[in-house]
């Protein structure tokens, strides 16, 4: 007998903390309530120490979002506090716990929390996973995610690489593909010439956005690389790099490079952490969204480039390549400067913006967040059984 979910306990990053993974679990929630069904996130006091925390600040300057209850109850290096909240959890009976992973450093707080939530004899725990492997690799890893995954019922993957990481440590338990849905809560396109007058961008150039947040793993310095190469080569007297995020390394390297490479009037820097309300102006402005990943799972912002209609140039790392169809609505290439200095050459040339833009709006509805619902709610099914 197929068994309903009406209740869902959602754990994990949420406001006021900011960024992709609250976005996500924020959405998520919103898009069950509207289906009816009662849902409350526990979210953090403390996400990571200030130590731990390579950026500015863990937190949103947005509003915070409409008609969701979220509970601030979690320490995530506190046992006792794990006890507490999953004894709460327990105590409640939801009929789900869904949590969103990302990181080993959270393993042992989500994995108690569902150990516990579970005596009850009744709670799921389903986890989206983010990652199972992490981009950034520290000792313990494997010891710290083998812990969290075996607390777990089920599990809901993006891309190919996630699951074939999973089945390293878990191949039996059920789980489902659903591809990162689209987010849709940075407004609507803009008029391209009137985003770059908001951001003061010259309306004569072309610009091509590297956006988030600035890792080593996501290939910026292959980037400024490529640039110099098409600079070279003459391609980009009326084209700039523009670069939107908070750096969560060091940033003198990348200051260092640029220099080296005399890049400093092409290349145009927004060093911080972009709030939701202006999302919007960076893809707007935009003629095309690179990311240079030399490694990858998969990528919110590529999905934002599919809300934003901006094609893309990617790298055939991890699950990106499973994203964007390629010479369709991008081109995927490998992660190195001459091959992704020719992709942009070749998108330019060829002039594909209208071409790649007409796909982009058929190619997206592939991506919906009714399609990651429904596949956690059938995942639901099967472990209820």
């Amino acid at each position: 007998m197929k068994k309903d979910l009406k209740d869902i306990v959602l754990l994990g990053p949420a406001y006021p903390y900011r960024g992709g993974l609250a976005a996500f679990i924020e959405t998520i929630a919103g898009k069950f309530r509207d289906q009816g069904k009662k849902t409350k996130i526990h979210t953090f006091t403390l996400q990571y120490p200030s130590i731990l925390f390579p950026g500015k600040s863990q937190f949103s300057e947005s509003s915070p979002p409409d008609n969701l209850i979220i509970l601030r109850t979690i320490n995530s290096v506190n046992p006792i506090n794990w006890i507490r909240t999953g004894m709460r959890i327990k105590r409640e009976k939801p009929d789900l716990l869904f949590m969103k992973y990302w990181l080993p450093l959270m393993a042992p707080c989500f994995g108690t929390i569902a150990r516990i939530t579970r005596k009850n004899g009744h709670t799921k725990v389903i986890v989206q996973l983010d990652n199972v492997i992490p981009h950034e690799k520290r000792p313990f890893d494997n010891l710290l995610t083998r812990y969290f995954i075996r607390s777990c019922d089920g599990f809901i993957y993006m891309s190919r690489q996630v699951k074939d990481d999973l089945d390293k440590f878990d191949s039996s338990k059920p789980s489902e593909f659903a591809p990162h849905p689209i987010y849709d809560l940075y407004g609507e396109p803009m008029e391209k010439n009137q985003a770059k007058a908001h951001l003061n961008l010259d309306r004569d150039t072309d610009y091509c956005l590297f956006f988030g947040f600035i890792r080593d793993y996501k290939g910026l310095d292959i980037l400024i690389d490529a640039w110099r190469l098409l600079k070279d080569k003459g391609i980009t007297a009326d084209k700039k790099l523009l670069v939107a995020g908070e750096y969560y390394g060091d940033k003198e390297k990348y200051k260092e490079q640029i220099k080296v490479n005399g890049l400093e009037n092409d290349i145009v820097l927004y060093d911080s952490f972009i709030n939701d309300e202006d999302v919007k102006y960076f893809f707007s402005a935009s003629s095309l969204l690179v990311q240079p990943y030399k490694t990858a799972t998969q990528s919110g912002v590529t999905q934002i480039a599919y809300h934003f209609d901006l094609p893309m140039v990617v790298t055939d790392v991890g699950g990106l390549a499973e994203l964007i169809p390629d010479d369709k609505v991008g081109y995927v290439t490998t992660p190195d400067a001459p091959h992704i200095a020719v992709a942009i050459e070749k998108y330019f040339l060829l002039e594909k913006e209208n071409e790649f833009r007409s796909n982009l709006k058929t190619e997206k509805k592939r991506f919906s967040w009714e399609n990651m619902t429904d596949k956690i709610e059938n995942l639901y099914e099967k472990i209820s059984r």
